[in-house]
């Protein structure tokens, strides 16, 4: 092997654990019942769904979204990384909603395991846990 395949390799290979470190670093990941259609959306879209000004994915799946407890710091990540908000100022935005009679805030599970449990269960559920939660028979919609 010349020294230039072996630079090559070694570049590639420190590529490859950089992706695979920034997504564990990510700390949550979002899960879905297996009916829905959707492999990947938008922090973009996600945000608008768990904020509930839409329902749908942007492949037209229909979706109903659920928290973890404000507590959570896997809540705290997501809300870093799909709202660019912090958790209060989400907060904030549902006492405005519920205060001009709109919206009430998806409903809140207390774990990885609730949140599991509640997204097998209704078609079109969509919910996140941590990144190394086990999420074996749910699909798992990468965030772009």
């Amino acid at each position: 092997m010349r020294f230039s395949q072996i630079v090559r390799a070694l570049v590639v290979s420190l590529l490859c654990l950089g992706t695979a470190e920034a997504l564990s670093a990510q700390g949550y990941k979002v899960i879905a019942h297996p009916s829905v259609a959707a492999d990947d959306a938008p922090a973009a879209a996600l945000s608008k769904v768990f904020l509930k000004q839409t329902k749908k994915l942007p492949d037209g799946s229909t979706v109903t979204p659920a928290d973890l407890s404000k507590d959570s710091p896997v809540r705290d990540a997501f809300t870093k990384g799909v709202h660019s908000r912090t958790i209060a100022a989400v907060e904030t935005y549902w006492q405005q909603q519920i205060f001009s009679g709109k919206e009430a805030p998806p409903s809140t599970k207390g774990s990885d395991a609730e949140m599991i449990a509640w997204v097998k269960a209704p078609p079109g559920a969509i919910g996140y846990v941590s990144s190394g939660a086990s999420t074996d028979g749910l699909k798992v919609i990468a965030v772009k």
